[in-house]
């Protein structure tokens, strides 16, 4: 183990198991080590670096921004704020947004408007609200969240719960039907699961959860903090399936991989339920994560990276599924936007012997290799990708 790997574990908390390398520099697509050794990132930070290391437009506007004004609180008024969110909005289609800063505050802002929607415009008691959630979710890990997780190791020890959180199994409509009631405030729901492995819902299934939840007078959030912002080829996943949900969160790729931001989109009747003094944050909205958060969007559309991911998504995944490999048993996603399910042998030593020739990547429960690649990269570098993954894979 390496001296700085080693003060890790000394002085740190093990809630994370690293691959054993020390990453020092990034650029686009690849990263290097402290030895010098260039690798291909096909992680992006969980989507958060879907514009590639460093890009020159948003270091550009980080440090000009910082260089000028980068942190007062919402007590004033900013030359930033309004023009992020007329931004955002604009590109969405609602009309308003709530920046806050980590996608758990984003998700945390949405449950928070979910239940006073539920009590001040839908009617229901006061603190019976429910939220339904799908099995296998991943919406952070805050406590709250953590409540509303199937994953054992996501909740164990951490308790005790609070009441309100259904969940029901990802992509059944009939199990969601059984479970909305007039206590009901939302559905959240990623339009793709990522941390459970890539997986991809029913055809069809998220706009018939959609319409369900309006004729039912429940609002569907969709979580989009991994699959917004272009990673499945549109700027939401939700486009794919031909609906806007009642509300979307967004986080990673909206700091352009160089600060945490996230956003709260919803309509006017959903977002003015919060007066002041319900909900805020010191850094949220804060003029440099505003000033990175327009760049970020801008970049998306200038430099096509939605159309980009699109071609190449279409690319990669049908050039893994003509892998002759005795250890994968799955290739599924959208866009750049991957899981490779693998068997016979643990997916982290899989991803041990990419790293060794010069892929970066993490598993995920043991059995699926993300692919999630900034979304810059070009065919050239998507070859590199599966000639590592081929040499690893089929060999």
């Amino acid at each position: 183990m390496s001296d700085l790997a080693q003060l890790e574990q000394t002085y740190g908390s093990q809630n994370y198991a690293p691959l054993p390398v020390i990453l020092a520099k990034g650029e686009g697509v690849y990263l290097w080590d402290d030895k010098g050794n260039r690798y291909l990132d096909m992680m992006s930070a969980y989507s958060a670096v879907s514009h590639g290391h460093c890009h020159p437009r948003l270091v550009k506007a980080l440090t000009q921004q910082a260089s000028q004004l980068a942190m007062v609180s919402r007590a004033f008024y900013t030359q930033n704020l309004g023009p992020f969110l007329k931004l955002i909005c604009e590109a969405t289609g609602y009309e308003k947004g709530l920046a806050m800063n980590s996608g758990a505050e984003a998700v945390e802002t949405a449950l928070k408007v979910a239940r006073k929607w539920a009590y001040t415009k839908k009617g229901v008691p006061d603190n019976k609200a429910e939220i339904i959630t799908a099995q296998g979710n991943f919406h952070g890990r805050t406590i709250s969240i953590t409540n509303m997780s199937s994953e054992p190791a996501y909740r164990a020890h951490f308790g005790p719960y609070d009441a309100g959180s259904v969940i029901v199994p990802y992509g059944d409509i009939d199990a969601l039907k059984k479970a909305i009631n007039f206590n009901t405030a939302a559905f959240l729901v990623e339009p793709i699961q990522g941390e459970n492995g890539i997986v991809m819902p029913p055809e069809g299934y998220l706009k018939a959860a959609y319409d369900l939840c309006c004729e039912q007078n429940v609002l569907m959030i969709c979580d989009e903090i991994q699959t917004g912002m272009g990673r499945t080829g549109k700027l939401l996943a939700s486009q794919h399936a031909g609906f806007k949900p009642h509300c979307t969160t967004l986080g990673k790729a909206l700091g352009g991989g160089l600060l945490p931001v996230s956003m709260f989109l919803a309509s006017s009747d959903v977002m003015d339920v919060l007066q002041p003094g319900d909900h805020g944050s010191t850094f949220g909205g804060n003029p440099l994560a505003c000033a990175v958060g327009i760049e970020a969007i801008n970049v998306l559309y200038d430099e096509k990276l939605m159309e980009n991911s699109e071609k190449l998504g279409h690319y990669f995944l049908d050039k893994l599924k003509q892998f002759n490999s005795p250890y994968i048993k799955d290739v599924r996603g959208l866009g750049l936007f991957i899981g490779i399910e693998v068997q016979k042998i643990p997916a982290r030593e899989i991803c041990q012997k990419l790293l060794d020739k010069g892929l970066l990547s993490k598993d995920t429960h043991g059995t699926v290799i993300r692919l999630a690649p900034p979304l810059v990269i070009n065919q050239q570098q998507v070859d590199d990708a599966l000639g590592i993954l081929a040499k690893v894979l089929c060999s």
